[in-house]
């Protein structure tokens, strides 16, 4: 049997989490916590933990944990980001489909319970291979760094 080494998702697996939010910092830190894109509600960000390449959440700016808590003028601007984000993965990636969600409350699959976040997932016709399903792990075949170097200029357009 072969083996596929993956120690990088054990920090994640054990809760070893910093403290405090990891939605909540300042602007400053974009670029090294993987910023995609910032507006005054709601930003882009690359999940650490992706299913696939190409994996980002779009988060609002304010720490609440339903979408409905939201004020009307951040819920449309998150749903707007929301809109252009899936927009720039479909066209970067030229993939088959795209899962798009969010999990409330940590028995829906929340990692992050307290701070609502959707996430977009692009995929491709054929990626459910034998991998996740017999041995529980998936193949990322693309580093973080190039994924952030790669969609960052596709999300650089002008308010």
């Amino acid at each position: 049997m072969k083996r596929v080494w993956a120690p990088w998702r054990m920090e994640y697996l054990e809760g070893t989490k910093p403290p405090g939010c990891i939605f909540c910092f300042d602007a400053s830190q974009d670029d090294e916590r993987l910023v995609l894109r910032r507006e005054e509600h709601a930003f882009v960000i690359l999940n650490l933990y992706p299913y696939t390449n190409g994996h980002i959440m779009v988060v609002p700016s304010q720490h609440l944990r339903r979408p409905y808590l939201l004020k009307p003028d951040a819920q449309q601007a998150l749903h707007q980001l929301l809109m252009r984000s899936i927009q720039v993965i479909e066209e970067h990636y030229g993939c088959d489909g795209v899962n798009v969600g969010m999990n409330l409350g940590k028995v829906a699959g929340a990692g992050v319970d307290d701070h609502v976040h959707y996430h977009i997932v692009p995929r491709w016709n054929g990626d459910h291979n034998f991998m996740p399903v017999l041995a529980d792990c998936r193949v990322i075949s693309q580093h973080l760094d190039d994924t952030f170097l790669q969609l960052k200029p596709r999300f650089a357009w002008s308010a």
